[in-house]
């Protein structure tokens, strides 16, 4: 550990390096981004900038810590007040330290700060992991008498000049993660989420980079928010710059008026930023960022069982024979878990009613769940079970019984959504029927997996008349946190109305997330492949559907959709008791690939290839060790273009020769030609990975909604 005298501290793994100078009274950043064979000490003696005309008469200074005193005009990491005063923070540094491993692969810098102005001590910690994945936290504690209303913290890092685009995400219930572009231009770009979760407009990740950066090109910094509550995100350009830098990116918790007032001694710990430098596009980002999550303690290291959830089999209609001929028709396909999804509690036949009542429902179940359990037993498969513990309906007894319970305002609840309200969690007697009810059926049926659901915004979310949607999101994070210390087997998925609670907070506590409700392969392809810019396949559930979709009422073929649901951790949602001989016998073969090929897919490097058209998409997951890949060929519209040409295989050696196998047990895709090119028609080939990666292979044109299984092998 190393403290005291050194002018400049650096940390460095992965190709990355974050530098900072000890200066006072706020040390400041000077290089985040690609390792630099350089001296720390020439960085610092070429960070002061010019002093412009009509500007502060000393050089402005982008500090770990930015505040107006500096000559910062952007958004200031603080911003708060101390009963109406102190509301311009000047942190001056007391202390710091920086511990890195002995092989100096990544590490720790803390600085800890005093503040008279608002009297406050503050801390900043930068943590560099082994993948060059920056973790950035901090906090502040009230140090005098008196109260500090703290409006918010917002972690900032510059970016040069040449990061001139910004790409985030937006979207709606079943078009999640869409993605947006636009210029990095001057002024704010702010990203701010009010719905009590990130929700299905999230942000979600917020990338700045080079010009036309892509799947595989060019470089990006990214932000990401490891928090499951309200969000903010933002990326900044001043006329004046960041000091040396052109600009900043960051991200913080999003905070309503009064949410935190701290009193003497009390402290608030800010979400952690997760802050990812590529030199190879979105995909570098996404390798970090895998690479991180499959090195965590907790982490699923068991194969990812194949899932038959029977929402879309039966909705409410819970009759034991005929969830009983699913289960038999699931475990002839090759199903490894059953979970039994919404209408099995008190009260609930309809999307109106139960919510809250956590018990059995005798009517439907009179002798309980112990025999539809033994039946999944019996084929060997684990049971899960749904769940939406954070909300409740009016008509409920929970809400008669409990009416002080509903998260809102004294003067009356507004609007429900769903039908639904949502339950104060973090009122401690709600919070520990929640806890007494999840443990007791854990228990009682030895449940392997929750499918945790959560199916409305946050409006209004006052409790007592102060903001608590921070308390609420801490509230989930203890129960969770308590029923897995309870139960270390179980496995939770996190599920928001779909894909409207995805971030790193959540998935420190669950083991899977429900990537949209759609299950239409069309928009779940697209989900999906944005999706994996921050979660690895093996997290995220992805359902063979009915060939009309629920949510769209698009009607696609077997293949595709089996295609698509692939390539994650697959599953299904349809009603296998009403599939003919065929597609069962389909069904297994698919259920064989992914047995097959989940050891790649849930450990490997996803790639993109960075195509010109559209209408297309070819993305693929390569072993660590390079033998082996999946690619998947899609088409999702016709093109002005006949044929695609030769497209590139992205992530490949040149160097290496390899074996390309086109997989068809899931039946042929339909094509929009007259034959296939050469290669395919043989269906296998032997080919140098300088053709795969550099020329490229000719690919059939497929028709619209078709998809192709690409395997790949080295031989040499």
């Amino acid at each position: 550990m190393l403290s005291g005298t050194e002018p400049v501290l650096a940390l460095r793994a992965g190709g990355t390096a974050f530098v900072v100078e000890v200066c006072h009274p706020v040390p400041r950043v000077l290089h985040w981004g690609a390792d630099l064979d350089a001296p720390g000490d020439d960085l610092r003696r070429t960070a002061g900038p010019a002093v412009l005309n009509n500007s502060p008469d000393v050089p402005r200074v982008l500090s770990v810590w930015p505040s107006e005193r500096d000559g910062w005009s952007g958004t200031p990491a603080q911003a708060g007040n101390a009963d109406g005063y102190g509301t311009t923070p000047r942190p001056s540094l007391d202390s710091h330290w920086m511990d890195v491993p002995a092989d100096g692969v990544g590490g720790r810098i803390s600085f800890q700060f005093n503040d008279r102005v608002s009297g406050l001590r503050s801390t900043v910690n930068y943590e560099l992991d082994r993948f060059g994945v920056l973790a950035v936290s901090m906090s502040v504690e009230r140090d005098a008498p008196g109260s500090y209303t703290l409006d918010g913290l917002v972690t900032l890092l510059p970016v040069p000049e040449r990061a001139v685009e910004l790409l985030d995400f937006t979207g709606k219930w079943c078009r999640e993660r869409a993605p947006q572009r636009a210029p990095f231009g001057y002024g704010t770009h702010l990203r701010s989420t009010r719905r009590g979760k990130p929700g299905h407009d999230s942000p979600y990740l917020l990338m700045a980079g080079t010009a036309a950066f892509g799947f595989g090109h060019g470089e990006v910094w990214a932000a990401h928010l490891a928090w499951s509550g309200e969000q903010r995100y933002l990326a900044e350009r001043l006329p004046e710059g960041a000091g040396t830098f052109s600009a900043v990116i960051g991200a913080g918790e999003s905070l309503r008026s009064g949410e935190v007032i701290l009193a003497e001694g009390e402290r608030y710990d800010a979400p952690t930023v997760l802050f990812v430098w590529s030199d190879a596009g979105t995909d570098g980002v996404a390798d970090r960022l895998h690479r991180r999550l499959r090195a965590r303690p907790r982490h699923p290291g068991s194969p990812r069982p194949l899932v038959l959830n029977t929402w879309e089999a039966v909705y409410f209609d819970h009759d034991l024979d005929r969830l009983t001929d699913l289960v038999e028709r699931a475990a002839s396909v090759g199903v490894e878990r059953i979970v039994l999804d919404d209408g099995w509690f008190r009260g609930r036949r309809e999307a109106d009613a139960g919510l809250g009542d956590w018990f059995v429902d005798g009517d439907v179940w009179p002798d309980g769940l112990e025999p539809f359990v033994k039946v999944v037993r019996a084929h060997g498969m684990q049971f899960g079970l749904w769940f939406e513990p954070e909300m409740v309906n009016l008509d409920s007894d929970l809400a008669r019984s409990h009416p002080d319970w509903i998260l809102g305002p004294r003067e009356g609840l507004g609007p429900t959504a769903r039908r639904q309200y949502v339950l104060d969690i973090a009122r401690p007697d709600a919070y520990a029927y929640l806890l007494a009810r999840l443990d007791e059926l854990v228990s009682a049926y030895s449940i392997d997996y929750l499918k945790w659901d959560h199916n409305r915004d946050l409006l209004e979310a006052v409790s007592g008349e102060r903001p608590g949607v921070r308390r609420q999101t801490l509230a989930l994070y203890r129960l969770l946190d308590e029923l897995r210390s309870r139960h270390p087997g179980l496995e939770i998925e996190t599920c928001s109305g779909g894909g409207g609670r995805v971030d790193l907070g959540i998935l420190d506590r669950t083991d899977r997330v429900w990537a949209s409700d759609c299950n239409d392969p069309v928009e779940r392809a697209q989900i999906e492949r944005w999706t994996r810019v921050l979660v690895p396949p093996e997290l995220v559930g992805s359902h063979l559907g009915a060939a009309r979709a629920h949510t769209t009422s698009r009607t696609t073929d077997l293949s595709f959709r089996l295609a698509a649901s692939l390539t994650a951790h697959a599953g299904i949602e349809q009603d296998l008791t009403a599939a003919d001989p065929a597609t069962l016998a389909t069904v297994a073969a698919w259920s064989a690939l992914y047995r097959e090929f989940r050891p790649l897919l849930h450990t490997g490097r996803v790639v993109n290839a960075d195509l010109a058209d559209d209408a297309t998409a070819l993305y693929g997951t390569i072993a660590q060790d390079g033998s082996r890949a999946l690619f998947t060929w899609l088409r999702f519209a016709t093109s002005a273009a006949g044929q695609s040409g030769r497209v590139r295989f992205p992530g490949l050696c040149a160097g290496a020769r390899y074996r390309v196998t086109v997989r068809e047990e899931l039946g042929a895709a339909s094509r929009h030609q007259a034959a296939d090119p050469e290669w395919v028609a043989a269906g296998r080939i032997e080919v140098s990975g300088a053709v795969l990666t550099v020329a490229g292979l000719p690919l059939p044109t497929l028709n619209p909604q078709q998809a192709m299984l690409i395997d790949i092998e080295r031989i040499s």
